[in-house]
């Protein structure tokens, strides 16, 4: 079976307490398990992962290209508007990665307008809320099925 990262950057694991207006009421394990029963239906494995530390998500990013995975889901958090380490990484690999973000970056503070990991990834999904990461593993599953 092939396995999907669902990877969550920093504070995303306050999803539930955190700025509810912005971010709504779920947890981020109840997120989690909504999209893993979503991938078990499409026949892929989802892995699910979150770290507040720069270091472990690139570790991460590594892991799932060097262990096969099919694709990444991933939510960088604050990190997207300024880690090039993690930009890099995602540079470094051959997984597709799609970028997702509950909030509609573009329409918030001015410094979240920018993400300097994008244009490494196949695609960015901002603004629609936790249905974002659902739109993101159908995208990752027609990419790794070849469909367009």
């Amino acid at each position: 079976m092939v396995k999907i990262l669902l990877l969550n950057g920093p504070n995303l694991n306050r999803l539930g307490k955190r700025e509810p207006a912005i971010y709504g009421h779920v947890t981020l394990t109840q997120l989690e398990e909504n999209v893993r029963k979503q991938a078990e239906k499409e026949g892929f494995q989802l892995v699910s992962a979150q770290s507040n530390h720069e270091g472990e998500i690139i570790d991460m990013i590594h892991k799932a290209e060097d262990e096969g995975y099919g694709g990444i889901i991933m939510n960088p958090g604050a990190f997207t508007h300024y880690s090039y380490a993690i930009r890099d990484a995602v540079a470094s690999i051959s997984v597709p990665v799609v970028e997702v973000h509950i909030s509609n970056i573009h329409a918030r503070e001015e410094f979240r307008h920018q993400s300097v990991i994008a244009a490494e990834t196949i695609g960015q999904i901002v603004g629609f809320g936790l249905f974002g990461y659902e739109l993101a593993l159908q995208a990752i599953i027609k990419n790794i099925k070849g469909v367009e």
